[in-house]
């Protein structure tokens, strides 16, 4: 059976998307089955693949919703290994009408148990807060990567959201565990970098992956391009080092 990994962070702008979805692109690429699950409104991880949003004939809104069945939703893609289930604007009105429905903290995880054993791992990219719609990804998930930004404030928005997971933990799912934690826009040159990385390895000394991810001008491109680092530039340090990664976290798991 598969693994379900939720990539969150409730802070914007620390590399959670491209994580997903790179970090997905390299463990395809090493022979395994994955299954891509953009549940932010933002639809960047849809983009990212090369999927047209306006030609969707069913989204993750309509998995939530239960206006359609898990197998309506996946897309195949051109990219070893991985299929998305994407999304849309849809989603971004989800919060409400989930607030009416029965079950609305585990309605993903009802649509995701039904094809958790056809993958290796589900990675869903969670949007960049902490309502009812990465609530549901929680509660179907067994695990949480965590990536965060090499920056002051990086650890204070760290201990909010690790207590936010226990929360889940405590009152929907009760065997969540963190996965790891995933330092992004890594500069070892900076003192400011140097700090934030003697920090948490205080506090997730053994979750604190090996790999780190660079700033890197060609990351940000990729998705305009509607693909994978790896498959746009992949040579470049940010492809080697969500290559490193995949290996790495495969190797974690075991696999």
């Amino acid at each position: 059976m598969g693994k379900i990994v939720s990539v969150v962070n409730q802070k914007g702008g620390v590399g959670k998307t491209t994580t997903a979805v790179n970090l997905a692109a390299g463990i395809g690429k090493l022979g395994k089955k994955v299954l891509l699950v953009d549940a932010d409104p933002q639809g960047n991880t849809t983009s990212a693949y090369g999927i047209e949003k306006k030609r969707l004939v069913a989204s993750v809104y309509d998995l939530l919703i239960g206006k359609a069945n898990v197998g309506d939703t996946i897309v195949p893609t051109k990219f070893d290994g991985v299929d998305v289930i994407p999304c849309n604007m849809d989603l971004a009105g989800a919060e409400v009408e989930l607030i009416s429905l029965d079950e609305r903290e585990s309605r993903l995880k009802s649509g995701l148990i039904r094809v958790k054993e056809s993958y290796d791992y589900i990675f869903i990219d969670c949007p960049p807060s902490l309502g009812l719609i990465t609530i549901n990804a929680l509660c179907a998930s067994d695990t949480v990567l965590v990536p965060i930004q090499c920056e002051y404030f990086a650890l204070e928005g760290l201990s909010q959201l690790i207590a936010s997971v226990r929360q889940v933990k405590r009152l929907y799912n009760p065997r969540l565990e963190l996965e790891g934690v995933l330092l992004t826009m890594f500069d070892g040159r900076l003192n400011l970098t140097q700090q934030v990385v003697s920090e948490v390895k205080r506090f997730f000394s053994k979750e604190l992956y090996g790999t780190t991810i660079p700033r890197a001008v060609r990351l940000s491109e990729a998705p305009s391009y509607g693909k994978p680092i790896q498959y746009y530039d992949p040579r470049n340090k940010g492809a080697c080092a969500y290559d490193d990664l995949a290996e790495e976290f495969l190797k974690r798991n075991g696999r």
